[in-house]
C-alpha cells in the first residue's frame, strides 16, 4: 500500500519506495507547493505523474545523474557552441540567458511535442515551480536566436545540487545549447553532479549514467549544505568556448 500524504504529512524514509510494479514509488497525495517541492528535493524526492493521477512521489534506485565534468559534447553540438559564442560576442544572433523568462521555458516544455502529447508539467505544477523561481531555488538557462526563445532547459538548485526536470527545442540543438551553457556554469561553481532523475537513452548520450541511491542521498546530503549560488552569470561553455577554456569530454 502506497502511502497517501496529507497538506501536512511528512515524507517516508526513501527506503520504502517499491522495488516492484512501480520501481521507485514512494508515495502520493499531499501537494505542490514551493515548501513541499522544497522538502522532497532535499530528501531526494521528486513528483512525476500523468494527468488524472494523484501526486506521484519517487525515489529511483539506481538513481541516474550527469557528473558536470562528464557531459557529453558531440562534434556537431562542438561547432554550433562555437558559433553560438562566436554571435554571442558578434553580431548578437544567438543570445544566452539565465533566469530571464522562467515560466515561458516551462511552458514551452510543457507544450505538445512533435512526436508526441505534452507533458506531465500542470499548471499546478508551474504554479509551485515558479514559486519556488521567486524564493530563488528554481532556473532556467535558454537559448535565444533573433530575438526568439528556440530552446531551454529549466531545474532546482539547493546548495550546489541541481536538479533538472526538463528541456525544450525548436531549432535543432537548441536545448543542448542551453544545457551545454548550464553544464558549464554550474560546473564554473562547483556543482559536480546534476540529478536527471530515471534513466533515458537520451541522458545517456550526454554523459549521464546511474548510480546507486545510496551514493546519490550521500552526495545530496553534502552538497545542499553548500552555500548557495549568489549569482546566475552566462559563461562560455566549455567545449565550445575558447582555448583557455578546458573542453568538455567529446
Amino acid at each position: 500500500m502506497i502511502p497517501w500524504l496529507e497538506p501536512t504529512s511528512p515524507f517516508p524514509d526513501v527506503s520504502e519506495a517499491l522495488t516492484m510494479d512501480a520501481p521507485g514509488l514512494l508515495a502520493a497525495g499531499a501537494d505542490l507547493s514551493p515548501q513541499r517541492l522544497l522538502l522532497a528535493y532535499q530528501n531526494g524526492i521528486f513528483p512525476w505523474f500523468s494527468e488524472g493521477q494523484p501526486i506521484l512521489w519517487w525515489s529511483t534506485d539506481p538513481r541516474m545523474v550527469l557528473h558536470t565534468e562528464r557531459f557529453k559534447v558531440s562534434d556537431s553540438l562542438r561547432k554550433t557552441l562555437r558559433r553560438v559564442e562566436r554571435s554571442r560576442t558578434g553580431d548578437g544572433t544567438w543570445d544566452i540567458r539565465f533566469d530571464s523568462a522562467f515560466e515561458q521555458v516551462m511552458r514551452a516544455c510543457a507544450a505538445p511535442r512533435r512526436d508526441g502529447p505534452g507533458t506531465w508539467i500542470s499548471e499546478d505544477i508551474i504554479d509551485g515551480y515558479t514559486g519556488l523561481h521567486a524564493m530563488g531555488y528554481a532556473h532556467s538557462a535558454e537559448a535565444w536566436l533573433d530575438g526568439e526563445l528556440v530552446g531551454g532547459a529549466y531545474g532546482v538548485c539547493i546548495g550546489r545540487m541541481f536538479y533538472g526536470e526538463s528541456m525544450f527545442a525548436r531549432v535543432p540543438d537548441a536545448s543542448k545549447v542551453a544545457l551545454a551553457y548550464l553544464v558549464a556554469f554550474l560546473r564554473s561553481h562547483g556543482v559536480q553532479m546534476i540529478d536527471c532523475q530515471q534513466e533515458t537513452g537520451h541522458l545517456a548520450s550526454l554523459g549521464a549514467a546511474p548510480i546507486p541511491r545510496s551514493a546519490f542521498l550521500a552526495h545530496l546530503a553534502r552538497a545542499i549544505r553548500e552555500p548557495a549560488i549568489a549569482r546566475w552569470e552566462v559563461v562560455p561553455p566549455l567545449g565550445g568556448a575558447p582555448a583557455a577554456v578546458a573542453p568538455l569530454a567529446g
